[in-house]
């Protein structure tokens, strides 16, 4: 309640829970499904090279109950404004699991899609606005992801009605230091069919160019840097936004944080948001 409180507070049009109940963006969905042996793990390695414990896929992977369903159902029912939801996309957690079941990780991808394409659903049942799916190793592992990862995606999203997201990002800046300044795998998410495609743009400070490759997606920019403790003004998110106009017309462009706001402190948190709401009312007022 406290999170969905201060998203409100800070001036947020699109809200969500604040992901408060779970222990990562991807673990508490990837270890509730069957055929996932949680008592054994498996090991697998992160983006930044360590070994860490992941999900082993010991059976065949399946949606045994809801997982998120009774967040989304506390959410709308506690806001008045438009919300949404994240899961974590099958590909990404394909890279996160001992695959121990399936022939080829594509196999266990296309699995984990139908999973998280049951969920989907489900969600927008429960009246959630947008349900956007987690992707960062579509980054962090794009040769890989050239094989599959949109084909997976749009498993996950087959016969889904509802705005549908995709976020791809350079990891957590807490955790990922070396950063690129520019996407490996992105063009490439002009061929999925979600409608809207998130990424981290501050940080990097990206060359906002590249979104010309998808022409048919609103985007979804990031504007705040979870790396730098210090608080936005309003005119950074501004300049920020306008270089994006340059690039993709303001009916293409929603604004938003680079990615989660996991490690950083509440309060800077809320001031973040309230700087990126402000730094987008600059901009709307300049073009009407």
């Amino acid at each position: 309640m406290a999170a969905i409180h201060d998203l409100e507070y800070a001036g947020v049009d699109i809200i969500s829970d604040g992901e408060i109940r779970r222990e990562s963006y991807s673990n508490r969905f990837a270890t509730a499904l069957g055929g996932i042996d949680i008592d054994n793990p498996g090991s697998a390695l992160d983006r930044t090279g360590h070994a860490n414990p992941v999900p082993r896929v010991a059976g065949p992977i399946r949606r045994v109950r809801p997982v998120e369903v009774r967040d989304a159902e506390f959410l709308v029912t506690n806001t008045e404004r438009r919300t949404k939801i994240t899961i974590p996309g099958p590909f990404t957690m394909t890279q996160q699991a001992q695959i121990d079941h399936y022939a080829t990780p594509r196999e266990a991808a296309l699995a984990y899609a139908a999973a998280v394409n049951e969920e989907v659903k489900a969600l927008f049942a429960a009246g959630i606005d947008v349900v956007q799916l987690d992707e960062p190793y579509m980054q962090a592992r794009h040769e890989i992801a050239r094989e599959y990862a949109v084909e997976a995606i749009n498993r996950a999203l087959d016969g889904v009605t509802g705005t549908t997201a995709v976020h791809l990002c350079f990891g957590y800046a807490h955790i990922v230091h070396d950063r690129p300044s520019g996407y490996s795998f992105l063009p490439e998410l002009e061929n999925c069919t979600a409608d809207q495609i998130s990424i981290e743009a501050a940080q990097p400070d990206l060359d906002l160019s590249i979104l010309e490759a998808l022409p048919s997606k609103t985007i979804i920019l990031g504007v705040i840097s979870l790396g730098n403790p210090e608080i936005e003004t309003p005119e950074t998110v501004a300049v920020r936004i306008r270089k994006a106009l340059d690039v993709v017309p303001a009916e293409r462009i929603v604004i938003a944080p680079d990615c989660g706001m996991k490690y950083i402190s509440r309060d800077v948190a809320v001031g973040k948001l309230k700087a990126m709401v402000a730094g987008a009312e600059i901009v709307r007022a300049e073009i009407g």
